[in-house]
């Protein structure tokens, strides 16, 4: 019985790409506005994690913002449908890349390149987009049971050329070192997960424990950094993939400041749609030196249901 709901889940998921796309997308909606009601905990996260980081919005529009991300995870799951098993006209009859100048510049120094992007719930189909035009691999961490990490593997296999271990940094070096690219995202809490050395950077109104690793690679592979995002577009046609250039004077040797001007490139790409930045994420679970935990569940509820 372990895997029978989530076989008939993947069966279910694989069938929507074949459904017309106004279809697939109020799928999508009501699969976000289900899991609005049913995943309590991730909610108030999400409240929590939107009340740290913009303390000026009223509980209302804090709301209604937290709806509008459910619902963006919800679209994220046929997203990872369309990602996994969609054909290639039918996803990028709906897509463009921007800024792949950006990259190709980057590649020519033959150094590989570090492609720095945030988890926002575009993920899967931004890197299938991605994909069409560029090869790369991407960092990966193991899903704690088996069955789901090579459902996972296997999904991400089919537009990924290779999945790094997201602890091990040296083998990360050593693909940059191929003039290859490989997608990183250094906006999660490592603290629990290889104890590699964090700084706290300030995103948004809030500090946050961040890896130093991303300059780090950088340092030792000659790597370019390279922003880039995905997002769906704001009336829901398509999507649109976003390649920045690469950053300057990166590494500079300084860790907290590097890690800062990490942080503040993913504002900017937050910026442009909140509701599509994983907010779910428990962001802020390693507190600085004398700062009290945000994420136990009285707190949640309390914050919750304050204005």
């Amino acid at each position: 019985m372990g895997r029978i709901l989530p076989t008939c889940f993947l069966y279910a998921m694989r069938g929507i790409v074949r459904m017309p796309w106004s279809v697939q997308w109020r799928i999508g909606a009501a699969a976000g506005g289900l899991m609005y009601r049913l995943m309590r905990r991730r909610r108030r996260i999400a409240e929590t994690n939107l009340a740290l980081c913009f303390p000026r919005l009223d509980h209302a529009t804090r709301s209604r913002l937290v709806r509008r991300h459910f619902r963006s995870l919800g679209l994220g799951l046929v997203e990872i449908a369309l990602a996994w098993w969609g054909s290639d006209a039918q996803i990028m009859a709906r897509a463009r890349i921007v800024g792949a100048e950006n990259l190709e510049a980057a590649l020519s120094f033959g150094k590989g390149v570090i492609l720095l992007g945030g988890h926002f719930t575009t993920f899967e189909i931004g890197g299938r987009i991605f994909t069409s035009r560029f090869q790369a691999g991407a960092t990966y961490r193991p899903h704690d049971n088996p069955w789901w990490d090579a459902v996972l593997r296997s999904g991400r296999g089919r537009y990924v050329t290779d999945l790094v271990p997201h602890k091990d940094a040296r083998a990360m070096v050593r693909y940059l070192g191929r003039n290859r690219i490989l997608w990183y995202a250094p906006d999660q809490d490592f603290s629990r997960h290889g104890g590699r050395r964090q700084v706290f950077a300030r995103f948004f109104a809030e500090r946050a424990a961040t890896t130093t690793a991303t300059a780090w690679i950088a340092r030792r592979s000659g790597a370019a950094v390279v922003p880039f995002a995905s997002y769906r577009l704001a009336d829901e046609s398509g999507w649109e993939v976003v390649i920045g250039p690469a950053l300057q004077d990166f590494p500079s040797g300084d860790d907290a400041a590097d890690a800062q001007r990490l942080t503040e490139v993913l504002e900017t790409q937050v910026e442009r749609s909140v509701e599509q930045y994983l907010w779910v994420h428990r962001r802020f679970k390693t507190r600085p030196p004398g700062e009290s935990p945000v994420y136990d569940a009285a707190l949640l509820r309390r914050r919750a249901t304050r204005g």
